[in-house]
């Protein structure tokens, strides 16, 4: 355990490039494209998300996926969730090595019978992700709070709370595991997940799979992705 804590330099150039690392963030011009393929109880979910470094500490980037219901009519395109990233604190900016980024999006459009909630026409978020990269490990969480405004009497908030850790393993294979906990001030979409991946990197692609159970729809789902580092 003591080597997975260790803070050095050969970790560096490895982080460069761990697009799975929940603390990731690609430097200026870097481009990164996600692909990912998702099966769930009665469908596919197939998602693109692309990000591009503005700056050393600035990303802005869109993601958005397709739903295809075999049992419903619940198929069309999510919300597009056009969002960017600012590195407010890096782990050599104080003394207990943390790093701090500041998240700001918003969500707009879709197919009501596949954005969640399936009345929102926009959603605005802002959040703060925050934690420590060691050579072996990552420790991170997200709180994120969101404010949807369309069709409902006096608009509808929530905030979500994501606790993750990441083990390098070995210099190809990644392991990480996540909780999700959202609470809305509508009980009726309060939400809990629990998560993992198997990560195996390929110099600047790595190759996911995952797994997800959702506590409130008592729902598994299973995925597969694709990120590519430019």
């Amino acid at each position: 355990m003591i080597g997975l804590l260790t803070i050095g330099s050969a970790g560096a150039v490895e982080l460069s490039r761990d697009t799975s690392d929940p603390l990731f963030l690609q430097s200026r011009s870097g481009f990164l494209s996600q692909t990912g393929l998702d099966y769930f109880e009665t469908g596919l979910r197939i998602g693109q998300s692309f990000s591009y470094g503005l700056a050393d500490r600035f990303v802005f980037g869109a993601k958005v996926h397709y739903q295809l219901d075999f049992a419903h009519d619940e198929n069309g395109f999510s919300s597009t969730d056009v969002g960017a990233i600012y590195r407010i604190g890096t782990a050599n900016e104080n003394s207990n090595h943390v790093i701090y980024d500041l998240l700001a999006g918003l969500k707009f459009g879709g197919s009501r019978q596949v954005r969640r909630p399936e009345f929102a026409d926009s959603t605005y978020y802002v959040g703060l992700r925050f934690g420590r990269q060691y050579d072996g490990v990552t420790f991170a969480g997200t709180v994120k709070s969101s404010w949807i405004f369309d069709d409902v009497p006096y608009g509808m908030a929530f905030i979500d709370f994501i606790p993750e850790v990441y083990f390098r393993v070995t210099d190809a294979w990644r392991f990480g595991a996540n909780l999700a906990l959202r609470k809305a001030t509508n009980s009726e979409y309060n939400e809990e997940y629990i998560g993992a991946k198997l990560v195996r990197e390929y110099g600047r692609t790595q190759y996911v799979g995952r797994i997800e159970y959702a506590f409130e729809e008592k729902e598994v789902s299973a995925g597969v992705s694709v990120n590519i580092l430019f």
